[in-house]
């Protein structure tokens, strides 16, 4: 039973990536079309950068004054906090299953 909530965990951050495949292109888009002034913060190649991904984790994006912008950034953070959340639940319950190889059965 463990590992079937570990897949379902599994199954979330997918669907979690897919939502973030959509909103996250489209932020950076209309980010680099209406505020290129802050491209030196977010780095070049956005997309899957670390840096820009910390700026869009740590809630910077709202600092852009952009209700169009807040609007496609929001749900790509969330997205991105349900792929991070989803995997490391995923990744726990694997952790418990493997200590603990009774309780999988179950």
């Amino acid at each position: 039973m463990i590992l079937f909530f570990a897949m379902l965990f599994l199954a979330t951050a997918i669907a979690g990536f897919c939502a973030f495949v959509i909103f996250w292109p489209l932020s950076l888009v209309h980010l680099r079309d209406r505020h290129p002034g802050l491209r030196g913060q977010i780095g070049e190649f956005s997309f899957l950068n670390p840096k820009a991904l910390a700026w869009l984790l740590s809630t910077r994006y709202r600092e852009v004054r952009d209700r169009s912008f807040t609007g496609l950034a929001t749900p790509a953070w969330v997205a991105l906090l349900v792929i991070l959340g989803a995997l490391s639940l995923a990744g726990l319950l694997w952790l418990i299953s493997a200590l603990f190889p009774a309780l999988a059965l179950y």
